[in-house]
């Protein structure tokens, strides 16, 4: 199979080269050729393609509509070797870093969840108490503006340069849309709840008309008792691996799939989460961006927007059966014909040579470790609560038991976090405890790498296995005490989740990076390795505006037509 055979060459590049092939630093590529010879695009669409590795691309490129994917392929620039360099490649994380230029250590977004490292207490990445979803029901903890980002955006850039232009975006998950947004845009994301999509007070008090109208014609409603349907013959999907695999779970996992339980009568919210988790919740997401570019005129008003639209069903589909299944092989063949619908009505609402389109992801995905077993590669997956059961037993041996707490207060984000009254209560060294808990996390077979604060703090930090890329990941407001990784291969046990993503590894960190703007960048692939952080200087220099403040990193190496 192909894909696999492209997996086992990265998976035994890695363990080969130590683990470090897969995560070196990548240097910043010198700009080319300034591109200052034409106005800047109409409007920016930035789209992303949660959770889609690198490998899927290319393994099922011969299987690709003509103006899908293939747009950017064949005519546009295609770089072949993009990747992350932080080492918890979550979907928060991910998404601020696109359009910030800047990796968690600035962001302040760690990970999708973390912990206040002071109280213990749960942090969610977009959750803001002050803000409500507009005509739904909040619960705590629901994503609702960009309070924790600190860092501003290429949206914010443009918008300060150009208050008249506006910035939209759009996802099925509230951190994709809200962190793309950044501080100065608006954002809308799925409601599964009804079906809808709706902002927060944090941006409007109310909807515009076009958001009304199109929640009111009940979108997904008409996938109520569907099915998702292969879109090939079978023998086309011989390079992935078959539906109703064992590890699937109870509920398995087949083609086709009703969308829609038996007995329900009508579309309630089990219907409305469950169509997010198919090409229809793709659908429902280009549905919404062409409502946006309709309603708000995006790109029609004689000033530069930004749309960003986050497609979140791949992402979905690969937890729950691995990027190496059926299921994902086909959704991203489905994905790939309705983004080839929605680039002709692109064509014809804003016009040929007047917009731009990037499409990348805010990870990749590991696959399974059955997938991986197969394989012959040591894999696994490690029990968060008995790992830090295990870390409280050994520092309560060298430290002594507490009364009513744990030295370890839990995992936050990719770190380890440590009640520091308790620490304080006992009269011990911080960082001697912190020395412990590392020591400890080593001796755990699935732990590649662990460093202290102290050790994220200094001055001239260690070169040692995937410092780098652990630092990148790591906030000194935000993050615990111990900030490690896991080995390759190995993943945290999920009830909801046969693979995921996370890892300072190439199957994590290498995503695609395409852009179509034929009238600003000449058409090509770039072999040379570039950093995705280069991602947000490039786009502020192609809208003409200055690169957000956090951004470091150099432009990508695209050249003038």
């Amino acid at each position: 199979m192909k894909i696999i055979t492209l997996l086992r060459t990265c998976l035994v590049a890695s363990a080969t080269l130590l683990l470090v092939s897969c995560v070196t630093p990548i240097t910043p590529v010198t700009p080319m050729t300034p591109i200052t010879s034409r106005a800047p695009p109409k409007l920016l669409v930035f789209m992303v393609v949660d959770g889609l590795p690198q490998r899927q691309i290319t393994a099922y490129r011969d299987q690709l509509a003509p103006d899908g994917f293939a747009r950017f392929l064949d005519r546009g620039t295609w770089f072949a070797n993009a990747n992350y360099a932080h080492a918890f490649t979550v979907t928060a994380a991910g998404h601020a870093v696109m359009l910030t230029g800047a990796y968690p250590d600035r962001t302040g977004i760690i990970g999708n969840e973390w912990r206040n490292p002071e109280t213990g207490a749960p942090v969610y990445n977009t959750e803001d108490p002050s803000a409500t979803y507009i005509g739904h029901k909040t619960n705590a903890f629901d994503g609702t503006s960009p309070k924790n980002l600190r860092v501003q955006t290429v949206g914010d850039m443009l918008r300060a340069a150009s208050p008249a232009s506006k910035v939209i975006a759009i996802s099925g998950k509230d951190r994709g849309a809200i962190l793309p947004a950044g501080k100065s845009g608006t954002a809308y994301m799925y409601m599964a709840e009804s079906g809808g999509f709706a902002s927060s007070t944090h941006y409007m008090a109310q909807h515009p008309s076009w958001v009304t109208a199109y929640n009111a014609a009940k979108p997904a409603d008409r996938y109520f008792k569907t099915e998702w349907q292969a879109l090939l013959p079978e023998a086309a999907y011989a390079r992935s691996l078959p539906d109703s695999q064992p590890w699937f779970g109870p509920a398995g996992g087949k083609l086709p799939m009703m969308m829609g339980v038996a007995a329900d009568d009508m579309p309630g919210p089990m219907f409305y989460n469950a169509v997010m988790r198919s090409p229809f919740g793709d659908a429902l997401t280009l549905g919404f961006a062409r409502a946006a570019i309709a309603g708000e005129q995006l790109g029609q008003r004689g000033v530069p927007d930004i749309l960003s639209v986050s497609l979140s069903s791949h992402d979905y589909i690969n937890h729950a059966f691995s990027a190496e299944s059926r299921l994902s092989h086909d959704h991203l063949l489905q994905l790939d014909r309705q983004l080839e619908r929605f680039f002709a009505d692109l064509d014809k609402t804003i016009g040929q040579g007047n917009y731009a389109v990037v499409l990348t992801a805010d990870h990749g995905f590991m696959p399974a470790p059955e997938v991986l077993a197969a394989q012959g590669l040591p894999s696994g997956r490690l029990n968060a609560g008995q790992l830090l059961g295990r870390l409280n037993a050994g520092l309560e041996k060298r430290f002594g038991p507490l009364q009513g707490g744990k030295w370890a207060m839990g995992f936050s984000g990719s770190s380890l976090l440590l009640d520091k009254k308790q620490m304080a209560q006992a009269k011990l060294d911080p960082m001697l405890v912190a020395q412990e808990a590392k020591s400890l996390l080593l001796a755990e077979p699935a732990i590649a790498a662990a460093y202290t604060r102290a050790e994220l703090l200094a001055d001239s930090p260690p070169s040692a296995l995937l410092f780098s890329a652990l630092r990148k990941a790591w906030h000194p407001d935000v993050s615990g005490d111990v900030q490690y990784a896991l080995k390759p291969n190995w993943m945290f046990a999920s009830t909801s989740s046969v693979a995921t993503h996370g890892s300072p590894y190439a199957y994590d960190t290498q995503v695609p990076l395409l852009v179509y703007a034929p009238s600003w960048y000449k058409p090509g692939s770039v072999e040379t390795p570039v950093d995705m952080a280069s991602m947000a200087p490039t786009l502020a220099r192609l809208l003409g505006v200055a690169r957000p403040p956090a951004a470091a990193a150099a432009v990508l190496p695209l050249q003038a037509p």
